[in-house]
């Protein structure tokens, strides 16, 4: 298992344009991928979900990987956050 911790930087918070990239990047990978923000939990595969946390700029999502490729998703979706959140 691997979690990473990212404070979202965009003044919008998550939002839809930036959340559907995310879910399409977390459904290329095998592993079992979930994501926490505001006491809520949520599969990072479905945009209603990780739009639905309201997790908000200076706030702090919180993503948990297991699976076979764990580190190649957190790597890449660690990346498409920094590039877009």
């Amino acid at each position: 298992m691997k979690i990473i911790d990212y404070v979202i930087t965009d003044p919008e918070g998550v939002h839809a344009l930036p959340a559907g990239g995310l879910v399409k990047l977390a459904q290329s990978f095998s592993s079992t991928i979930t994501a926490k923000g505001n006491g809520q939990e949520t599969d990072v595969k479905h945009v209603f979900g990780l739009v639905g946390l309201g997790v908000k700029c200076g706030q702090t999502l919180s993503i948990t990987f297991a699976g076979e490729d764990e580190d190649q998703a957190a790597d890449a979706l660690y990346r498409y956050l920094k590039d877009n959140l």
